[in-house]
């Protein structure tokens, strides 16, 4: 696509086929004039607010991040038009930070990145006392505790346990947070006492300009040359793990093939269909896992029952209990292992 076409595109009227053959470098968007600008105005008046001389660059990127080492944040080029949030919504379920409120925790939260990064918080002793050595490995999936009170809460998922790094980033996103009594509401918990020592290492460096300023833009919107529909399909590969089809005992043991006899009975795909968005929204909500992981598991059961010609024998209410149960299962040793079967029943 040439630099004129560039310009000519419509991103409210082009046919969703020609813009997911449109490289992410060539959409005309920017932060400049959006919601995304009143957003980062409100996280640096909340930083004026606290004190905090450090104002974090952001820019588009290919998702929501912080560099490593750098002190700027990227945030994802689908939040910057209307169309584009629509499209990643359509594909991808949810756009993660579509909202204010959503975007405003994000950023809150990649702010505690680059502030660490900007004052060096992480080479500190007492720092690594705290929270651990950001030296640690970040795995593909961690274990966390969902009562555990030694952690804050911000972000879903309980991602301050998913590394030392997160620990500090979400429990400087809580201190940071206005009309936020972090007192009160962790009282109590252990995390109180990671708050009172952030809430330290920020009045210690009130007025101060950080020692360090690092802005390497990496995966910025400009150097992204891939086309939306090979980076979707990219994403897709990467969050949603592609498995064969492996329900067929749980779909026998719940529900029965149809014969002449079962006319009468419904289709269990009718059936998943029809409970399907409150299964949905309730393991997502529960578990902290993206939306459309949980989804892609409910299709690909439905579309195994439909295959199966399967129908609904029992009542509705104890077949969704069985289904809920049953995809709660693979998520969470998805969340635990990485993968919706363990190891041992890996085909080989």
């Amino acid at each position: 696509m040439t630099q004129k076409q560039n310009k000519q595109m419509n991103l409210d009227a082009i046919p969703e086929g020609e813009l997911l053959d449109a490289r992410i470098c060539e959409l005309p968007i920017k932060i400049e004039g959006t919601w995304l600008a009143e957003c980062i105005d409100q996280l640096y008046k909340e930083l004026e607010d606290k004190r905090i001389s450090f104002r974090p660059e952001c820019y588009l990127a290919d998702e929501w991040l912080t560099p490593e080492g750098e002190t700027c944040i990227g945030i994802p080029f689908y939040l910057a038009h209307p169309a584009l949030i629509k499209l990643e919504k359509k594909i991808m379920i949810d756009a993660e930070g579509e909202t204010k409120h959503w975007c405003m925790k994000l950023l809150r939260h990649e702010t505690g990145h680059a502030v660490c990064y900007a004052y060096r918080f992480h080479k500190r002793k007492r720092w690594q006392t705290v929270f651990g050595f950001t030296t640690q490995e970040y795995a593909d999936t961690y274990k966390y505790r969902p009562y555990s009170k030694n952690f804050v809460r911000h972000l879903d998922g309980y991602y301050a346990q998913y590394h030392p790094d997160e620990d500090f980033v979400e429990t400087f996103a809580v201190w940071l947070t206005p009309g936020l009594d972090w007192q009160s509401q962790y009282k109590g918990w252990k995390a109180l006492q990671k708050l009172k020592y952030v809430d330290r290492l920020m009045s210690e460096i009130r007025g101060k300009e950080p020692p360090v300023k690092n802005n390497e833009k990496h995966w910025r919107k400009s150097s992204l040359r891939i086309k939306l529909k090979d980076y979707y399909r990219k994403k897709r590969h990467f969050w949603a793990e592609e498995f064969p089809d492996f329900h067929d005992a749980f779909l026998h043991k719940n529900f029965i093939e149809a014969g002449p006899e079962h006319k009468d009975l419904p289709l269990a795909s009718e059936i998943i269909h029809k409970y399907r968005p409150n299964i949905l929204n309730c393991i997502s909500r529960h578990s902290g896992e993206r939306k459309f992981v949980v989804n892609d598991l409910l299709k690909d059961i439905q579309k195994r029952s439909r295959e199966l010609n399967l129908v609904v024998a029992e009542d509705e209410a104890i077949m969704t209990l069985n289904l809920s149960t049953y995809i709660t299962s693979l998520i969470m040793n998805y969340l635990y292992t990485g993968r919706f079967r363990g190891e041992k029943e890996r085909r080989k």
